[in-house]
């Protein structure tokens, strides 16, 4: 994709601090990390968002997070981390390429969600969970 950030990085074309690349996925350093060690898992192919990928494409970045996410932990001594993918600039996809964000996280980090709950209905939970089951 000719304007897509990620997709140069990936080239070579930007400057990155790559931390790990196989045939699939690139993994690097995020720019602006919210904690030192924010890593970036994307694939090398120009995918916007998840539902759009491969299964195959999927497992790859799948591995690669997991792989990333222990040398992010073992290298930052982090106390835990987060695994965030947004899809769509509603949901906060900033860069339209399918990636994984590696938080590592500390108590005192600072760092919040603002994640507010709902409730079903009355039979408004079996009623989603079978409209969604039927597109499976």
């Amino acid at each position: 994709m000719g304007d897509c950030i990620f997709c140069k990085i990936v080239a070579g074309e930007i400057p990155s601090a790559r931390v790990y690349e196989d045939e699939s996925v690139v993994a690097f350093l995020d720019i602006n990390p919210v904690n030192p060690g924010h890593t970036l898992v994307v694939p090398r192919v120009h995918v916007e968002r998840l539902t759009e990928a491969e299964e195959g494409l999927l497992a790859a970045v799948a591995v690669a997070v997991g792989k990333c996410a222990r040398a992010v932990m073992a290298a930052t001594g982090a106390e835990g981390f987060n695994v965030l993918q947004n899809n769509g600039p509603c949901s906060g996809q900033v860069v339209p390429h399918l990636h994984v964000h590696i938080i590592p996280r500390n108590a005192a980090d600072g760092f919040r969600f603002g994640w507010r709950q709902g409730a079903y209905g009355e039979g408004d939970m079996d009623a989603m969970r079978r409209r969604i089951a039927e597109r499976l």
